[in-house]
């Protein structure tokens, strides 16, 4: 059960230290277990979509190689390794040999894809809206 409350987009603390993080390759999904009790599920196209590489992203200036809409191949969504980077992020590894992209937990837990991060994200959302655990814990499972 989870209970609603006024939602930041400051997060901090519990909101992005993940319990666990499990790779299911057959499911296509990267799953983090956040010590707040949240839980996010990324298909690992999304994944790719996400990474903040200088050669994805772009730099000095220069706009990166996801910025010009691509199709990806199979390759470039298949996930071969993640490894953890320090206690702040995760370091996929995919099978076009692409592993330069480094996914902080902030960044992973501000892109959750679940319903209440949507709404909060969504297009008019209420001012002040974010996403749960935010700053303050925002919901809690039981």
């Amino acid at each position: 059960m989870w209970h609603s409350q006024p939602m930041t987009t400051d997060f901090r603390g519990d909101a992005i230290k993940p319990r666990g993080i499990h790779a299911d390759r057959a499911a296509r999904q990267l799953t983090i277990d956040w010590a707040d009790g949240h839980h996010s599920v990324f298909d690992l196209t999304t994944l790719r979509w996400l990474c903040p590489c200088a050669f994805c992203r772009g730099e000095a200036g220069q706009p990166g190689w996801l910025d010009s809409s691509p199709t990806l191949s199979d390759d470039q969504v298949e996930l071969t390794d993640v490894s953890l980077v320090g206690h702040y992020a995760i370091q996929p590894a995919w099978a076009d040999g692409h592993s330069t992209g480094f996914y902080t937990f902030e960044s992973l837990r501000e892109a959750c894809p679940c319903p209440q991060h949507q709404e909060a994200r969504a297009p008019g959302a209420a001012p002040g809206a974010a996403a749960p655990g935010a700053a303050a814990p925002s919901h809690q499972h039981e």
